[in-house]
């Protein structure tokens, strides 16, 4: 027998709702993965990880809101614990590894394509993952091609975002790269929901486990916290908001150390002349 399967119980709440909160991780992560490219090697890694734990946290978050939406009308559906902690897990590991190979290796060539494989992969893995953990009174059928098309979705919109990121072009880019993230979460989920189909069992047990209430709303104060805390930390930092600074004028004037100098490569134009320092200006503070 199968079950009648509904993902929108809430109506557009849970799905407005839900890629909200995907932009809003996104928005920060990506925005920490830019931040990561203008400091020096020492102070990368922190801001990277701070990155991964924000899109890790944002695309678990956006998931289980969505699931807050999806039931099936014969049997009850509920949660096993360990499994959705382990689809926390998987998420801020495996989108770190995607996000540092691109902090590290640059946002282009191999390395954003392996960053944005590895990156779509594991927002892919979350969902089967926490989907693996859902206990009803039945089994879970899924359609190979549709289930394809998900992870399709996943890798290409991971894959274009890391891009949008690196490029370093202040604060729009990352907006911009949010949008495309939260597509590529809510796309992938609702992709990868009409795969599934519920074939129900003969006997009206009830399933193991807890109710979507009573384990998902608890769960997702911790990562809201925590996207809350990587939002002021985002805001209180100026190169946040104000992008790549001109940093062929950094070079042109004394008092920078030479190991917070990136440089461009750029040669400047020919005939164009150096702005003299004008007396009595400052010297900018290191960043």
């Amino acid at each position: 027998m199968q079950g009648t399967v509904d993902g929108f119980s809430y109506g557009l709440v849970t799905p407005v709702v839900a890629y909200l909160m995907a932009c809003l991780g996104g928005a920060l992560g990506l925005r920490c993965t830019t931040r990561s490219m203008l400091v020096t090697r020492s102070w990368r890694a922190g801001w990277l990880a701070l990155g991964s734990a924000a899109i890790g946290s944002g695309i678990w978050t956006m998931h289980f809101i969505a699931m807050m939406g999806f039931s099936v009308h014969e049997t009850p559906v509920r949660y096993d614990q360990p499994m959705t902690f382990a689809s926390l897990g998987v998420a801020v590991v495996m989108v770190g590894v995607g996000i540092f190979i691109v902090g590290y290796r640059g946002a282009s060539g191999t390395a954003l394509f392996t960053g944005g494989t590895i990156t779509g992969l594991g927002i892919a893995s979350m969902h089967y993952l926490g989907m693996a953990g859902m206990r009803l009174n039945g089994k879970l059928e899924y359609n190979t091609l549709t289930v394809a098309a998900s992870v399709v979705i996943a890798v290409v919109a991971a894959i274009a975002a890391l891009w949008a990121a690196g490029q370093v072009r202040g604060f729009l880019w990352t907006v911009g790269a949010s949008l495309v993230m939260g597509l590529a979460v809510s796309g992938m989920h609702y992709t990868g929901m009409a795969a599934l189909s519920v074939h129900l069992h003969s006997t009206s047990s009830a399933p193991a486990g807890e109710s979507p209430t009573t384990l998902l709303a608890p769960l997702m104060i911790g990562p809201l916290a925590f996207l809350l805390l990587a939002a002021v930390v985002v805001m209180f930092d100026p190169l946040m908001i104000m992008g790549k600074p001109d940093w062929s004028s950094v070079e042109q004037k004394p008092g920078i150390p030479a190991h917070m100098v990136r440089h461009t490569g750029r040669r400047p134009l020919s005939g164009q002349r150096r702005s003299a320092r004008r007396p009595g200006s400052r010297t900018p503070q290191s960043w």
